[in-house]
């Protein structure tokens, strides 16, 4: 599969809870970490998901947040993959930061060069990538 998303998690369904109208579905992607997708219930039944069907966790490299002293906060966003920075591309204009996940993932995420600047990113920091159930792509094998 070639698609534009940087961040490609392969994982196996751990749960899934049907609601009205959308589903939640957890994934484990190894390492001990794991991503809730938010999917509509007619995605549930088109790609067949159901606990323990492999899976792939999709996010654009734009819908990762960084994070790096939550302390004290409480996040909406479901996905919070803790890590360490394990590089920084920066520019004029925008930065791509990568986080080196526990179990060998990594999360990629383009922000702003002035973010960069104001969180004070550099390599070997800790660093969390939020990201939201509903940036969650879910994709299966035919």
């Amino acid at each position: 599969m070639k698609i534009s998303a940087r961040n490609i998690f392969k994982g196996t369904i751990t749960h899934l809870q049907i609601g009205a109208v959308n589903a939640e579905v957890g994934v484990s992607i190894g390492g001990a970490n794991n991503i809730t997708a938010i999917v509509t219930n007619a995605s549930v039944h088109a790609l067949g998901l159901a606990a323990g069907k492999d899976v792939v966790a999709l996010v654009k490299a734009s819908s990762v947040l960084v994070l790096v002293d939550g302390s004290g906060y409480r996040l909406s966003a479901r996905n919070s993959l803790a890590g360490t920075i394990t590089d920084v591309v920066d520019g004029p204009v925008g930065a791509e930061v990568t986080i080196g996940l526990a179990g060998g993932n990594v999360v990629h995420a383009t922000i702003t060069h002035d973010s960069v600047l104001a969180l004070g990113l550099k390599k070997g920091m800790p660093a969390t990538a939020i990201i939201k159930a509903s940036s969650v792509i879910l994709g299966v094998a035919n």
